[in-house]
């Protein structure tokens, strides 16, 4: 399992269309992907999971990945976030 804190840098959080493309990115790996924030696990792969935890811009989260190729999602997850994630 491997764990890293990130910013969330999209002006409005991770609305509808990031919070889309963060589940896309996370559903691509076969390897369990999740995130904690304000003391929540959420499920990275769950749009309705990634809406309920109403993260906005500036707040931080603890990426989890757990499995077979948890680094390869680890990375591409960072990386979507760097990018803005589509926006």
């Amino acid at each position: 399992m491997i764990r890293q804190t990130v910013t969330i840098h999209n002006p409005t959080g991770l609305h509808l269309r990031p919070a889309g493309m963060f589940c896309n990115v996370a559903s691509r790996y076969k390897c369990r992907v999740c995130f904690e924030y304000d003391d929540v696990t959420a499920n990275a792969k769950s749009v309705l999971s990634v809406l309920g935890a109403c993260i906005k811009k500036g707040d931080e989260i603890t990426l989890i990945c757990e499995g077979e190729d948890e680094e390869e999602a680890m990375e591409a997850m960072l990386q979507a976030i760097a990018d803005g994630l589509g926006e």
